[in-house]
């Protein structure tokens, strides 16, 4: 009987393990293929039901996860081909489970905060456009298929499903962030994103053709049992270290998908897309997808020391130049853009730190915070009519009281002052990043700590220039027919924009209280790996002395006063003295344009990678099309015919004596040729 009862538990569970991302998927389906027919409420139904489906469930199956159960199995063999068998099936262990939650529930609100956000969309379409039809419907029917593709690949137990969510994560997003197709912008961020990907993508494929070409395996579990022998082997073709070589291709793909330098630029202009994708992208999903397939592989990566210092350079450059980008950015979800560069950037060094769970910690912590300051975000560009410049903006408190509060909590939790949840998650990377031990270790340290200061200042810079001060959006009131000028008078969103945004303010103040459980506790268990010379989270364990006494210690530790120090220089600059800015700007000369320029990243890629692919198009176009194609095959060939057409017209004329005189002069060749041989 307790056999038959473990049986259909098992049963029971896989069959939950499948609803998860299967309920989303039937949500896109229906919203994407039957939209016009449901109409717009039907579409945000079913969507909306999917994901709180894919929610409870979770809930369930963290429950399970919690009381030490674990699977590890394959729902079906995909391919098999000379000894390699490709499958699909699910891993569910603390790391998978703590993903889902995350992922299923700031998309649930997303999907909510979609109803209000979206519910004009036709006025951002031209009348006569076919593509604005059932938008609505479509841009729900997008988000739902993220989020399936987003929890195929934090569930998946093997390098070919991780690698189909890796891709369908791009895909889709390719689709969001172009989804306003009229607007140029939009379509060239699309293309942005989706090629810069594929530069980290090759990366990652030809990591994963080693593993299967060495280990003969894409199995997870399979792989790393083999990890050891791996780390002996050298790879033929370069002389490295095949599991460096591994690594660093893994990474490559990493820096792809979580934006890091100098493959970060496609995601700032990914703003282009409507805010609410903007908040799934950047705060919970695919950005976060290489911190995650990062911190799945370390047992891989502990075996390499010259990756880990790889990651660590990588994420300290990120942290603090993007950060630095984000103190001039005038656009208000561009800043947010640039913070969310700068955060990853932090979750990159805690990986080359060896600090897998506290990388994941930060993930959770920051997908909360993140997702209120860009939904946030969008609550005042509705109540600005669509306006995004911060310059047209300030004085906004009084007329949007919800969104400033719930901001002024995202901007404390990113600026990492405690008791918020970001401080105690940002705070344990530095140290963890003090502790190390790695080369570059000591210039992420610089990073991390000069970027807590700067975050600091542009997160309450945002505050402050959009909340505070002179009410300038009557600076550029609008004018009518008779050249009287009035004021569309901002007000509050409406209560299904409102509602999310307190609902992940929660979190945003209360998840970094978890860290006992969630860091030094048992939660991870074998779902990360750390080799026992990287020593920094157990010593981080042995000092940690609870959630009071870590905020105790921190308020005099130099990050907090650094932090705090970027809050009152952010209030100064822009509450104090407000004019001050402008004579920084103008006496900072070349560093300002530097920044505004985007350290001329963005021009490189459009002389160099956009410009290369123009001119290599134009070049196939003239040399291959029109020169080898037409010229030569084409008009060639038939020119070919034409001149062999005309010289047997000359032999084919139809007079007698003239096939006569052919015939003896054939005779005649063929005599000779045969006294010859005689």
């Amino acid at each position: 009987m307790s056999v038959l009862l473990e049986r259909f538990g098992e049963y029971s569970m896989k069959t939950l393990y499948l609803i998860v991302p299967l309920a989303p998927l039937l949500g896109a389906i229906i919203a994407g293929f039957f939209g016009k027919l449901i109409g717009r409420t039907g579409a945000h139904v079913v969507t909306i039901l999917g994901v709180s489906i894919s929610f409870l469930v979770s809930l369930v199956i963290f429950r399970d996860v919690s009381a030490g159960n674990t699977f590890n199995g394959d729902l079906y063999t995909w391919l098999e081909s000379g000894g390699l068998s490709l499958k699909i099936g699910f891993l569910i262990d603390p790391l998978t489970v703590l993903m889902m939650l995350v992922v299923t529930f700031v998309s649930l609100m997303v999907h909510i905060y979609t109803i209000g956000y979206m519910a004009h969309d036709e006025e951002n379409w031209p009348a006569d456009s076919r593509a604005g039809t059932h938008s609505y419907q479509r841009f729900f029917a997008y988000i739902s298929l993220f989020t399936f593709s987003m929890l195929m690949l934090v569930m998946s137990n093997n390098f070919v499903q991780l690698f189909f969510g890796w891709e369908a994560v791009g895909l889709v997003s390719y689709l969001l962030i172009g989804f306003w197709s009229t607007r140029p912008t939009a379509i060239y961020a699309n293309l942005k994103a989706f090629l810069v990907n594929r530069v980290g993508d090759f990366g990652f494929l030809l990591a994963i053709g080693l593993i299967a070409a060495y280990a003969g395996s894409l199995d997870y579990a399979t792989v790393f049992a083999q990890a050891n022998e791996l780390a002996t082997i050298t790879e033929s073709t370069t002389g490295w270290p095949l599991i460096t070589a591994i690594c660093i291709g893994l990474f490559i793909g990493a820096m792809g998908k979580s934006a890091q330098f100098p493959l970060h630029v496609w995601l700032p202009d990914s703003m282009e897309g409507p805010t609410p994708i903007s908040a799934l992208i950047h705060a919970a999903t695919m950005v976060t997808a290489g911190i995650f397939m990062v911190s799945r592989m370390s047992p891989l990566f502990e075996l390499s020391d010259t990756a880990l210092s790889f990651v660590i350079v990588i994420g300290a450059i990120t942290t603090l130049f993007m950060a630095l980008i984000a103190i001039v950015q005038t656009d208000i979800k561009r800043v947010v853009a640039y913070s969310t560069l700068s955060q990853l950037g932090y979750m990159t060094m805690a990986l080359g730190a060896s600090a897998y769970s506290v990388a994941i910690f930060h993930l959770m912590t920051h997908a909360f915070f993140k997702a209120v300051l860009f939904l946030g975000a969008g609550s005042v560009i509705i109540a600005m009519h669509h306006v995004q410049d911060m310059r047209k903006m300030g004085g906004l408190r009084k007329y949007l009281p919800i969104t400033y509060a719930t901001m002024l909590i995202g901007a404390i939790a990113n600026a990492g002052l405690p008791p918020f949840a970001g401080f105690f998650s940002k705070d344990s990377i530095i140290i963890a990043v003090q502790m190390s031990e790695l080369p570059g270790a000591s210039f992420a340290y610089f990073c991390a700590l000069a970027g807590v200061f700067v975050g600091g200042l542009y997160s309450f810079r945002l505050v402050f220039f959009t909340f505070h001060g002179k009410e300038r959006f009557r600076e550029v009131a609008h004018g009518d027919n008779h050249g009287h000028h009035h004021v569309h008078e901002p007000h509050e969103s409406p209560k299904v924009v409102t509602v999310p945004l307190i609902l992940l303010s929660i979190p945003a103040i209360a998840s970094g209280w978890l860290i006992g459980s969630i860091l030094y506790g048992s939660w991870f268990g074998e779902a990360i790996f750390v080799a026992p010379e990287h020593g920094a989270m157990a010593q981080m364990k042995a000092a940690f002395n609870g959630v009071f006494g870590m905020m105790a210690h921190g308020v005099v530790t130099l990050p907090f006063w650094l932090a705090l120090a970027g809050a009152v220089t952010a209030w100064f600059l822009y509450v104090k003295r407000p004019d001050l800015p402008a004579v920084i700007k103008r006496k900072s000369g070349v560093l300002a344009t530097i920044l505004e320029e985007k350290y001329g990243f963005d021009k490189f890629n459009e002389w160099f990678f956009a410009g290369g692919a123009r001119g290599l198009g134009r070049g196939l176009w003239k040399v291959g099309d029109q020169m080898l194609i037409d010229g030569v095959a084409v008009n060639g060939s038939a020119r070919l015919v034409s001149w062999f057409s005309s010289v047997v017209r000359l032999i084919q004329s139809g007079h007698i004596y003239q096939y006569a005189f052919s015939m003896i002069i054939g005779v005649f060749v063929l005599l000779t040729l045969w006294l010859n041989r005689a």
